[in-house]
């Protein structure tokens, strides 16, 4: 059951990121990592993998992606 909720979190903030690497609006990151840190939270405390391995896939894009746009963009 926490992987489904991990899974469910994972691709609400997956959809959410898609949006943020439009130029102005990559702070908006800012809310997407910390949502899919839950997300992976859940997924930790799971037996199986692939919720936990999608949020790493979010943190990590949303990551990259501030660091591109100085934190701002």
């Amino acid at each position: 059951m926490l992987n489904l909720l991990s899974l469910v979190i994972g691709v609400f903030a997956l959809v959410l990121a898609i949006p943020a690497f439009i130029p102005l609006l990559g702070w908006a990151n800012w809310v997407i990592v910390p949502i899919a840190i839950v997300g992976l939270a859940l997924g930790a405390m799971s037996g199986r993998t692939s919720g936990r391995n999608l949020n790493i896939v979010v943190i990590v894009v949303g990551v990259v992606r501030l660091m591109l746009g100085g934190g701002i963009l």
